[in-house]
């Protein structure tokens, strides 16, 4: 038991993520990855071993979260005015890898909500297709096919980004070797 929770404990971090990326505010996000904690610990015994923890904590927080939703769905707050917060990134370094770093979060953000959610659970998070399905409560061609479409939109991005400051498209190299 005590090693089960030892390793719920060190997937708090990417928890974590996953909850600022659902909620966007850290304060939500936080108490979201208490409440799934919570959940967990409290329904331990329906965890199979040899099945990964890190797919079931993260439906856990999942279906925590469609729960925080439908509630709020169902109260309506008077003073929401405030405007959400977004993440800041601290980066050292140079202008050039800021920028760089700005390019790409620009292009993820304007990424679709199921091609953003696919490509933290795949690609940031290292979770198998078959993980991130039974997550996303979706078939494995669905997850596919939505992280190839989301790969394919976030390259178009990155470059309609980057011609947009250059004054143009770029053209690759066997582009402009024939003309």
């Amino acid at each position: 038991m005590d090693d089960v929770l030892q390793r719920i404990e060190q997937e708090i971090p990417r928890l974590r993520r996953y909850a600022r990326y659902l909620r966007r505010e850290p304060d939500h996000a936080d108490d979201l990855v208490q409440e799934c904690l919570s959940r967990a610990i409290a329904k331990i015994d329906t965890w199979q071993p040899g099945t990964n923890l890190r797919a079931w904590l993260f439906v856990i927080l999942r279906n925590c979260h469609i729960n925080e939703i439908r509630r709020e769905q169902r109260v309506v707050s008077l003073d929401d005015d405030s405007p959400a917060s977004e993440p800041t990134l601290t980066v050292p370094g140079s202008q050039e890898t800021r920028v760089a770093l700005a390019e790409v979060r620009n292009a993820y953000l304007s990424l679709s909500e199921e091609h953003r959610e696919v490509l933290l659970l795949v690609a940031i998070e290292g979770l198998q297709y078959e993980e991130a399905s039974a997550i996303l409560e979706v078939p494995l061609g669905t997850v596919r096919s939505r992280l190839s479409r989301a790969r394919q939109a976030l390259r178009q991005a990155l470059e309609a980004g980057r011609g947009a400051m250059t004054g143009g498209p770029r053209r690759s190299a066997t582009e402009k070797a024939h003309g």
